[in-house]
C-alpha cells in the first residue's frame, strides 16, 4: 500500500478535465488498496471534506505578483499557508506527492516535498500551453519553478506525446516523459438530458475558454445551417466560462441564434445525457492537450468530429472512429460536419469505430499506470 496525495491545481465543485481526472484517479487508486488524500488550491469554494470517503483538503497557496501590495499581501499571508501544508504533511503521512496540473500547487508541493524529503511525481495536462488565462506567458515565477521541479521530480508524465513536448522549452527532455492517457468510465450512469433541446441537434460541450475553439463551432454551423436538409437540425453549447457571452452574440451576428442552445453548466448525469442524444459531437479546440470529450463520445457510440491540433491524432484515427478537423479552417469544419450529419451510414460507423476503442481508456487503467510508477519512484532518493 502507498500513501498518496494527489496535490490539484482545482477540484470539485469546480469542472474540467483536470477535476475529472483527479476524482476518478483518487477512487481507482483507493480501490486498488492504497491510502490516498486529496490536495486541491483553494480558491474560495472548496466545500468538501471527502470524496467518495476520500479526505479533502483545500490548501492556500498564495503567490506574490510585482506590485508593493501584493508582495505585501504575500508576505502576510505566506506564514500561514506554510503552515497549513506542513499540518497536512503531518496529518496525511504521505509517501508520495502526486501533483496533477502545476500551478500554485507545484510550487508548494515542490517545496513540501524537499522539505519532507518525499519523492514527488508530475502529472502534465497540457497547462503549460493551455491555460485560458496564459498563466505560464505571464508568469516568470511559474516557468522557473516549474523548470526546477521537472529536474527534481522522480517521475513525469504527461496525457499525450504531443503535450509532453512542450516540456522541452523548460529544459525538460520529452523523451524522459511518461504518457499516461485520460481515461474515462464506460459505466458511469447516464441520465436525461436538459429540457427543450432540439430533436436532432450537433453538441458541442466544455470549458467556454477561447482555446476550446466553440466560436469556430458556431462559425462552422452558420455556414451549413440555412442548408434545406439541415434545417431541422440545431447546435447545442453545454458549459459555462468567460467565452459565454461573446458566443452568445456571435450566434445572433451570424444569423442563428434561434438555432443555437446555451444549456449552462451540467450535472455529471446530464452530460451524458445530452452526449447520447446528440447527433455528433464537436471538440474544435485550437489546442486539446488530450480530449476527454472525445471518450465521451465514444462511450455514447456517437460520431466524433476532433480537432486536429494536439493529442487527438495520437490516439485517434481518423474515418474509422474520428474525423478530425482544422479548427483553423471554418469552412472545412463546416463540411466535415455536414458530410456526417448527411451520411447516417458514415456516421454510424463513427459511432461504432468508437465504441470499441472505449476499453483502452478507462480510469483503472490510469491508476494502474500510475500504481506502477509508485511502485519504481518511492523508494527513490529526495533531492
Amino acid at each position: 500500500m502507498t500513501k498518496v496525495a494527489l496535490v490539484a491545481s482545482s477540484f470539485l465543485p469546480r469542472v474540467g478535465g483536470v477535476e475529472e481526472h483527479v476524482a476518478n484517479v483518487a477512487v481507482r487508486l483507493r480501490d486498488r488498496g492504497h491510502d490516498v488524500v486529496i490536495w486541491a488550491v483553494d480558491q474560495g469554494d472548496g466545500t468538501l471534506r471527502e470524496h467518495h470517503g476520500i479526505r479533502v483538503r483545500y490548501l492556500p497557496c498564495p503567490l506574490p505578483n510585482r506590485s508593493l501590495g501584493g508582495l505585501l499581501r504575500f508576505a502576510r499571508e505566506l506564514p500561514d499557508a506554510r503552515r497549513a501544508w506542513i499540518h497536512a504533511l503531518r496529518g496525511d503521512r504521505p509517501d508520495v506527492l502526486h501533483v496533477q496540473c502545476y500551478g500554485p500547487n507545484g510550487i508548494y508541493a515542490d517545496w513540501l516535498a524537499r522539505r519532507g524529503r518525499l519523492p514527488l511525481v508530475y502529472s502534465h495536462h497540457g497547462e503549460t500551453f493551455a491555460d485560458a488565462d496564459g498563466a505560464f506567458e505571464v508568469s516568470a515565477l511559474l516557468r522557473t519553478r516549474l523548470s526546477a521541479t521537472l529536474e527534481r521530480a522522480v517521475a513525469v508524465t504527461s496525457v499525450s506525446r504531443w503535450a509532453a513536448r512542450d516540456l522541452e522549452r523548460f529544459g525538460f527532455a520529452a523523451d524522459g516523459v511518461r504518457v499516461v492517457y485520460n481515461g474515462v468510465d464506460p459505466d458511469e450512469p447516464v441520465g436525461p438530458p436538459p429540457p427543450g433541446l432540439p430533436d436532432r441537434y450537433v453538441l458541442g460541450i466544455g470549458r467556454l475558454a477561447r482555446n476550446k475553439g466553440f466560436d469556430v463551432l458556431v462559425r462552422a454551423f452558420a455556414h451549413i445551417a440555412h442548408e434545406p436538409e439541415l434545417r431541422g437540425v440545431g447546435l447545442v453549447i453545454g458549459g459555462d466560462g468567460p467565452e459565454a457571452a461573446a458566443l452568445t452574440e456571435l450566434a445572433s451576428e451570424s444569423g442563428i441564434a434561434d438555432r443555437v442552445t446555451m444549456v449552462g453548466r451540467l450535472a455529471r448525469p446530464q452530460v451524458g445525457g445530452v452526449i447520447r442524444s446528440a447527433a455528433q459531437l464537436v471538440v474544435p479546440s485550437r489546442v486539446e492537450a488530450f480530449g476527454i470529450a472525445v471518450l465521451e463520445g465514444w462511450r455514447a457510440g456517437i460520431p466524433v468530429l476532433a480537432t486536429n491540433h494536439g493529442g487527438p491524432p495520437e490516439f485517434a484515427t481518423d474515418g474509422v472512429d474520428v474525423v478530425l478537423i482544422d479548427p483553423d479552417d471554418d469552412a472545412g469544419v463546416a463540411e466535415a460536419m455536414r458530410r456526417v450529419l448527411l451520411d447516417p451510414a458514415d456516421a454510424a460507423a463513427l459511432g461504432r469505430g468508437g465504441a470499441a476503442r472505449l476499453r483502452e481508456f478507462t480510469w483503472d487503467s490510469v491508476a494502474e499506470a500510475y500504481e506502477r510508477l509508485y511502485r519504481t519512484t518511492i523508494t527513490a532518493p529526495s533531492s
